[in-house]
């Protein structure tokens, strides 16, 4: 069974799905993957998922980096679930680039290089939105490519975080 709440935050409404193993979504309201629909039956109720998600999201929202992370289900590829992770380690208030994770990847699978293009894919795929901190990965050069919530909104996210002045 899949568990639906709302949200409201600073960039919209969030749309926040949960399993009874975690939090599964996490979408800003008319992002480019949002989802009209689900495959699965689902419950709009109050979940002690939600209830911890939004106390993660109300100390988030407040300007302050929230000391515990919800639990979380990753529901993806392999690949995708990988990428999510190192999106994970990105400390609070700061960025990475595509191609530094890219790199990561092909260290860690001991190959020569790796698409940061594939890598993109996969952060652009996120669907734990803000807790899996996708808005923290830049292009080359700084430069603020890609969200799949809209760039104003990623450029909020970094603002509130004080990530512009590592930029």
């Amino acid at each position: 069974m899949q568990y639906t709440s709302i949200y409201k935050s600073l960039v919209g409404n969030l749309l926040l799905t949960a399993d009874d193993a975690g939090l599964t979504g996490l979408w800003i309201e008319n992002s480019k993957y949002y989802p009209l629909s689900f495959n699965t039956e689902y419950e709009k109720i109050e979940t002690s998922i939600f209830a911890e998600t939004k106390r993660w999201l109300d100390i988030y929202f407040s300007g302050k980096e929230p000391d515990f992370m919800p639990n979380i289900h990753m529901i993806g590829t392999e690949f995708q679930k990988e990428v999510w992770k190192i999106l994970l380690t990105i400390p609070y208030g700061q960025t990475t680039t595509y191609g530094e994770i890219a790199n990561h990847i092909a260290k860690k699978r001991g190959i020569s290089r790796m698409s940061a293009q594939a890598v993109g894919g996969a952060v652009g795929h996120n669907k734990l939105s803000i807790i899996i901190p996708c808005h923290r990965v830049i292009g080359t050069n700084s430069s603020l490519t890609g969200y799949a919530g809209g760039i104003y909104k990623k450029i909020t996210l970094l603002k509130l975080e004080n990530a512009f002045m590592n930029l």
